[in-house]
């Protein structure tokens, strides 16, 4: 019999609707029955694609003995973390703080108003090394809350205030125009500068990249912070090419790894050693476009083709396996899959995992963790024939597996593909050129993709999520960009971004309230988007409008902007947005069911919504203003490749240049609050955690290089359709350098929609019938250019 959660759209919650448990899903029908029975609600947080959800799920939900105490002494209630980011990142907070780690599957146990009291990750259903299996737990707890409700309740009370207490600590304290208020943030910012790069720099792994040991996750916030140092100190300053090559380093040993699918292209989630090589195997979207920007920036940065290549091999990825045909992006595809019958030593891991026999059998397939993605070197013979010995040496695949540490012995005779050395020293054992060995390589490797689509696939969570498609669409935009070289790439990558867009405007866009929606499968979800969502999307958008210049795209961002200030902004009790402590909220103000709103503080597998919002704020700014407010509006500090914001002598060693300040009387005070106070009182609303600890959140630091500075712009003006508007918008993305935003002047619609934010874009035209560039920065334009190479010239791009 099913049970509730047959009902919801969810993969996750499906994958549970077949349990003996009484499920429910979070909302006021669970929570008033856990009321009126008087019962305390057992919470289970998880995703379609977790491993140890999968584990917990056979052993203990589908059990019928353990659903018989769940269904007697509590309200069960599931919960997909994906779909409800708030929850989770709340009752997370709590299992930390109590724990000192967390994970999934989360297991949480609450008072019938959703205070916690006691929680958890996996529980083996029995007793195991000295630790309580699953039942006992249950018991234990049912027990106690028979016995010590008041106990119980008094102490979950007390943690509700200790979370409230850390969503508030650290507010923003006022804030006035005076000079002599900047100098400290200013200051504050170098010293997070130093002490996040210093950071990085003593735990970094100089043998195989990435930062600390096993294992080790892709944190795509980290790398863009590098390259952001390098672009403020310039790549040629001992310090700029320190942070490049420890980038540079850890993107060529993801590349090289296990982590990265070389088969099929984009990247598992993590490594579980630290040489990114034995993969936990699940892929998530939000990590496919994180890493490829980061093989973009690589690539601008050092000009490398090889992290072209890696990028294209994400995008081809994502278009192939996660797109639906909608044009929304799927959130992602799990770890585990049914073993492959015993059809052929091609398909099969292994002979002893698929039987001797190929004869049917009626027992439940068996699942395994990278069942899909492992080989065993006779299938890779039975699909290469002669190329087999070259592909073998290049990727270290041998007859008894190639996973030496192996504890649990998963990998006997099985080999994850992970190249083993450079394909110049492949040529030339193998007698070749590059070129040739290269085309060999790739023609490999599209044969094992070929037969690999045959074997069972892995879980497809086919739900479109509003904030991990606004990150893909920016990974896109950034493609369109930088890899836009040939035209037919460009207009792929462009379309890919614009369908995903249009998608989320059509399905998950209200345009009467102004909302969005979190996730779409199967129709839209009812949940209603959160400040990720926004983040991420209003990211996307601007992102989207420098690739194609369409300016819907940029008035739909300032719209959902509002919706965003409106929905999570931190304001006063009574309402003063100039007197709140500034950041936004993960939640809406409005759900009673949410126990505390939480400020997300930390750029981990995602950026916090406040890093990104406070580098959209600033580029809003940049583009189109919006008024000069009070809030360190007289200070210009000086960042660039002379005077940058941090300064170097010698890697590992950063030093600051005083702040200079503007003359007084260069901003007038609005009363409405403006992009750019906004921003700062976003940065300065979590001053306590990026002062501490700011490799907490490099993504946010990022967004200082704007927040410190004048704006810097680029417009071009012209035909975008034309040769000569496109050769000048290509000098802009070539190379990495300090941020801009870039403009459109094109006669048009959109060039006079921006004129009335920015009246002097209206005078702004081709030359002589040319596409013409306007670099502007620190309120005054150079000498408009028609040539390339004086727009590199003028970027210092040379």
């Amino acid at each position: 019999m099913l049970n509730r959660l047959a009902a919801e759209k969810s993969p996750y919650l499906r994958q549970h609707a077949e349990n003996p448990v009484d499920w429910f899903p979070w909302g006021g029908e669970a929570l008033a029955k856990a009321r009126a029975e008087q019962k305390p609600i057992f919470l289970s947080i998880g995703y379609s694609t977790c491993h140890w959800c999968h584990v917990m799920a056979h052993e203990s939900f589908e059990n019928a003995a353990v659903a018989e105490v769940l269904n007697r002494d509590f309200v069960a209630v599931k919960v997909d973390r994906e779909e409800r980011p708030d929850l989770d990142r709340v009752y997370m907070t709590y299992v930390q703080q109590t724990l000192g780690h967390g994970g999934w599957p989360m297991s949480v146990w609450l008072t019938p108003e959703g205070k916690p009291f006691y929680g958890g990750t996996y529980f083996a259903p029995d007793d195991r090394h000295g630790r309580p299996g699953f039942v006992s737990v249950l018991k234990a707890i049912a027990r106690h809350w028979q016995e010590d409700r008041e106990k119980i309740e008094t102490g979950a009370e007390e943690m509700v205030q200790s979370l409230r207490r850390y969503a508030t600590e650290g507010g923003a304290r006022e804030i006035t125009a005076d000079s002599a208020q900047l100098a400290p943030l200013h200051e504050a910012a170098g010293d997070a500068f130093e002490k996040c790069y210093q950071y990085f720099y003593e735990g970094y792994d100089a043998q195989w990249g990435g930062f600390g040991g096993a294992p080790k996750f892709p944190r795509g916030s980290v790398i863009n912070f590098l390259f952001r140092i390098a672009s403020l100190q310039g790549a040629q300053s001992e310090l700029g090419a320190a942070a490049v090559k420890m980038a540079e380093h850890t993107l060529q040993k993801m590349a090289e790894g296990g982590v990265h699918d070389h088969v099929g292209g984009g990247f598992h989630r993590y490594s579980v050693d630290e040489e990114w090589f034995v993969p936990h195997f699940e892929k998530m979207l939000y990590d496919q476009a994180q890493i490829a920007l980061n093989y973009l920036e690589a690539k601008q940065a050092t000009g490398r083709e090889v992290f072209a290549w890696m990028a294209r091999g994400i995008f081809e990825y994502v278009q192939r396996d996660l797109t639906g045909p909608h044009g929304g992006f799927y959130s992602a595809e799990d770890a585990d899959s049914v073993l492959p019958p015993n059809v052929g030593p091609a398909l099969a891991p292994s002979r002893s995992e698929a039987g001797a026999s190929a004869s049917p059998t009626t027992e439940k397939p068996k699942h395994a963790e990278g069942a899909f993605y492992v080989w065993t070197k006779e299938g890779i013979e039975g699909v290469l024939g002669a190329d087999a010995a070259f592909f073998c040496a290049h990727f270290g695949v041998k007859a008894e597996g190639n996973v030496a540490h192996d504890p649990q012995q998963e990998f006997v005779g099985k080999n994850i593909l992970r190249q083993r050395q450079s394909l110049s020293v492949t040529a030339r054992e193998f007698d070749l050129d590059v070129e040739t060995a290269s085309v060999k390589l790739l023609g490999c490797l599209e044969k094992l993709r070929m037969v690999r689509t045959k074997r069972p696939r892995p879980h497809l969570d086919d739900k479109v999520i509003t904030a991990w498609n606004g990150l893909m669409i920016s990974a896109l935009a950034k493609g369109c960009q930088v890899l836009g070289g040939e035209e037919e790439a460009r207009a792929a990558y462009l379309n890919q971004a614009t369908r995903a867009a249009e998608f989320i405007e059509r399905e998950l866009f209200d345009p009467v309230t102004g909302v969005l929606y979190r996730s779409w499968r199967e129709g839209r979800s009812n949940i209603e988007g959160f400040a990720e969502d926004y983040s991420y999307l209003i990211q996307g958008l601007l992102d989207l409008y420098e690739a194609g210049f369409e300016s819907r795209w940029l008035q739909w961002a300032v719209k959902l902007q509002d919706k965003m200030d409106e929905l999570f902004w931190d304001e006063d009790p009574v309402g003063q947005p100039q007197g709140g402590r500034g950041g936004y909220f993960n939640s809406r103000a409005d759900d009673p069911t949410v126990i505390v709103r939480l400020k997300e503080d930390y750029d981990g597998a995602e950026p916090a919504p406040n890093s990104v919002a406070a580098m959209n704020l600033m580029r809003l700014d940049w583009m189109i203003g919006g008024g000069n407010g009070p809030l360190f509006a007289r200070c210009k500090p000086g960042i660039g490749p002379g005077t940058p914001l941090l300064a170097a002598a010698t890697p590992g060693s950063v030093t600051r240049p005083p702040p200079r300040l503007k003359s007084p009387g260069q901003g007038t005070p609005s009363t409405k609050i403006s992009y750019r106070e906004r921003a700062l009182k976003t940065i300065d609303a979590l001053r306590s955690q990026w002062s501490r600890v700011p490799q907490a959140l490099p993504q946010l630091l990022s967004a200082f290089e704007l927040a410190l500075t004048e704006p810097r712009t680029v417009v071009l003006a012209g035909d975008l359709a034309k040769a000569d508007f496109r050769a000048l918008a290509a000098v802009v993305h070539e190379k990495q350098g300090l941020r801009r935003v870039l403009l459109c002047a094109d006669g048009a619609e959109g060039q006079r929609w921006l004129a009335s934010r920015r009246p002097y874009l209206a005078e702004m035209k081709p030359l002589e019938g040319r596409a013409t560039a306007y670099v502007c920065e620190d309120f005054s334009c150079q000498r408009p250019v028609t040539d390339s190479a004086e727009l590199k010239r003028l970027l210092g791009h040379t």
